[in-house]
């Protein structure tokens, strides 16, 4: 497939409603409701939902993730991290795709990849049975060629890129160094694709930083939370989900023509 195919292909967007249940679980009440926003994302045109069942409960429950399997036609995407309660709790629910993420108690975001390259035995034998299951599994890393090729090497369908490097550089307005993060995104995004790896992106993307990243051809997913719902509180949700999508196809197909010139 060259450059003007995979442009041409679709982008899909997952939505990622943690931050739903931040609010809610700030007041301790039962509202907001993830599920409404779950259901509220599909009516929109989300092509999936993300949640992000932490060990300590601090946005989603399992109850969330329970009723988002019930009542959601798109797929879901759990992220979680790779412990036994996870995986039991996966395999009893069985989402769409299970996406494996670091995490630190203490950490208020994911800070950065899933360190693959030192756990091979351990993912390998951890994916298994996810996989026997007829889940996807992505692993979310950084972009480095190691942890991409142990990636493929444990099993995993599929990567994540953490884009968080490259919107932080570019709010501290460092255009240098997010031109050479934004290269490096690209550099791993092909070669992933080339080794067989479905190329997902997400972490920190926003109305801003989301262009660059969507025009990049091996890219087939974004996930996108927090910037989402933060802009649904002044605009609404539908809104923001649509005002998101338009700039992802933009960045899309904006190199479409030079592509089908060359």
């Amino acid at each position: 497939m060259d450059n003007s195919q995979k442009i041409s292909k679709k982008l899909r967007l997952g939505v990622n409603i943690d931050h739903v249940a931040t609010v809610r679980n700030a007041r301790g009440s039962i509202y907001p409701q993830p599920i409404l926003a779950a259901e509220i994302c599909e009516k929109a045109g989300a092509d999936g939902i993300t949640a992000h069942l932490r060990e300590d409960r601090r946005h989603i429950i399992d109850a969330d993730i329970d009723l988002i399997c019930k009542r959601i036609k798109i797929p879901l995407n759990l992220e979680m991290a790779p412990t036994a309660e996870m995986q039991n709790i996966a395999l009893r629910s069985l989402p769409n795709a299970v996406c494996l993420v670091p995490e630190k108690r203490e950490e208020k975001t994911t800070e950065g990849g899933l360190e693959v390259a030192s756990q091979i035995k351990f993912l390998t034998e951890y994916i298994r049975p996810l996989r026997d299951k007829g889940c996807k599994v992505s692993l979310f890393v950084n972009a480095e060629k190691t942890q991409i090729e142990s990636a493929a090497a444990v099993g995993a369908t599929t990567i994540e890129l953490h884009t968080g490097a490259y919107c932080d550089l570019y709010y501290d307005s460092d255009p240098q160094g997010s031109s050479e993060e934004l290269s490096r995104l690209r550099q791993m995004a092909f070669y992933a694709e080339s080794i067989g790896l479905e190329v997902h992106a997400g972490h920190g993307l926003t109305l801003d930083t989301v262009e660059e990243i969507a025009a990049i051809p091996e890219i087939e997913e974004l996930n996108i939370g927090h910037a989402i719902i933060s802009e649904a509180i002044f605009v609404g949700l539908s809104k923001s989900i649509n005002d998101i999508r338009k700039i992802m196809e933009l960045g899309r197909y904006k190199n479409l023509q030079n592509e089908v010139l060359k």
